[in-house]
């Protein structure tokens, strides 16, 4: 049996890719990586195919939510607690308010990659590659820091080992036990200049946990939460290196994260990532713009979901503001005429990106807002599920993105402009947003 028998998709257009000077190297790098233990299990990747399976049938949400892309230097307790901290708090507000679970993945442990419009960048007549994220090249626009370099696949991979072992002290260890979490979100509605509108919310579930302690009750689920990782499969040669067969089932798994997804760039029907994606067992998304139509849909779900298994695949629709009311009925007609069970997630960020005065790229929090409010409003006239958000944010106080209940003004942009991609929402702003999406759960049922 050959490799391209193993990995189909090494015969097929890969889109994206990093152009490595040095191709012995690179076949080092993935020798090793191949060594490696898996950064997650096959078991859990069943576990959060169980979970998006009760989304598909309208029974759980999805919260999913971090940065644009990571960095190596993100590495730290601080910055990947304040992130874990502001999706426990959106968390709870979502569970309260729709009465179902919430499934919380975060794009972490792996989102060191992004695909880009342009293969190269010009400043002052300079021309060199585009950066591609940490995993592939350095920020600094110098020659040597845009070569593609292998070895910073390992440092991703170090990097998202780190990253796991945090993650799982955080939400085993004590600190995301739900009374303190919702302490904090009370902490949120007093400051916030929004807070009024939230604290009629915030006092219910005060009254729920209040009632709860008073009668004893103190479940195990109070005091840890399941949270799951995830990252756009951009690297093939990465993924792949990462890719085990279960010792208990025989199938493959991307053990480099609990759920991948397929971008809008590299979606294309007949080229690698969808053949990679087909042949692995854990949860796939894909994104899908305004372009998509009901047919590349369904031939997406023939191929990637044939058997028609609730979890295996998730739409996550990324249209913009001006577009989802248009788009969006089209295709999720269609996807349930033919009764498949895909989970519908909301990106309303990918669509609402444009170029301030400044030249910062920006998204205004009310073109979010509006795109979020699109998406429930076009399954409540369907009568189908809206199955959760996905959120480029950060725990940090960041002027990224125009607007919110503390809001961030135009000419605020580069006081704490951080990202080295796309606008990301800060804590207060994603925390407003939480307590917004709530009252629209809220009136759809």
């Amino acid at each position: 049996m050959t490799v391209n028998d193993v990995f189909p998709w090494r015969t097929l257009p890969a889109v994206q890719q990093p152009e490595y000077p040095d191709q012995d190297a690179l076949h080092g790098v993935l020798t090793e990586l191949a060594s490696y233990p898996p950064l997650v299990f096959a078991g859990e990747c069943d576990q959060l195919r169980d979970r998006l399976a009760a989304v598909a049938r309208g029974e759980a949400f999805v919260l999913q939510g971090g940065d644009c892309a990571e960095a190596f230097d993100g590495v730290s307790a601080e910055h990947i607690r304040n992130k874990l901290k502001t999706l426990l708090q959106m968390a709870v507000v979502l569970t309260y308010a729709a009465k179902v679970p919430v499934v919380k993945i975060g794009r972490i442990a792996g989102q060191y990659s992004k695909p880009r419009s342009k293969n190269v960048e010009t400043r002052d007549g300079v021309t060199l590659p585009v950066y591609r994220g940490d995993s592939v090249n350095g920020f600094e626009f110098t020659e040597e820091s845009r070569v593609p370099d292998p070895e910073r696949l390992k440092r991703m991979y170090h990097a998202s080992a780190s990253t796991l072992n945090l993650v799982r002290a955080f939400t085993t260890g004590g600190y995301a036990d739900l009374r303190q979490v919702h302490a904090w979100n009370q902490d949120f509605v007093r400051n916030s200049p929004a807070g009024q509108r939230y604290e009629r919310l915030a006092k219910e579930i005060d009254n729920a946990l209040a009632f709860m302690n008073a009668c004893g009750v103190d479940p195990e689920e109070f005091r840890t939460v399941e949270f799951y990782s995830s990252h756009e499969a951009l690297l093939l040669d990465y993924e792949t290196a990462l890719t085990r067969t279960d010792s208990r089932t025989g199938k493959l798994y991307d053990v480099s994260g609990h759920m991948v997804w397929i971008g809008e760039r590299t979606r294309q029907l007949d080229h690698a990532h969808v053949e990679f994606a087909r042949n692995i067992r854990n949860p796939i998304g894909v994104k899908l713009g305004p372009t998509t139509s009901a047919d590349d849909a369904l031939t997406l779900i023939d191929k990637l979901d044939p058997e028609r298994e609730p979890g295996r695949l998730t739409f996550i629709t990324r249209m913009g503001a001006g577009r989802i009311r248009d788009v969006l009925p089209g295709l999720v007609e269609k996807v349930t005429a033919t009764g498949a069970q895909v989970a519908w997630i909301c990106d309303p960020m990918h669509g609402n990106t444009f170029e301030a005065t400044s030249g910062h790229k920006t998204r205004r929090f009310d073109d979010v807002l509006d795109e979020v409010k699109g998406f429930f409003e076009v399954h409540r006239a369907l009568g189908t599920h809206p199955g959760g958000v996905h959120m480029e944010l950060t725990g940090d106080d960041v002027t990224e993105c125009i607007g919110g209940g503390d809001e961030v003004f135009v000419d605020d942009l580069h006081q704490r402009y951080e990202t080295a991609c796309d606008p990301r929402l800060n804590r207060s702003q994603s925390l407003d947003l939480a307590f917004l999406v709530a009252e629209m759960y809220r009136s759809q049922s």
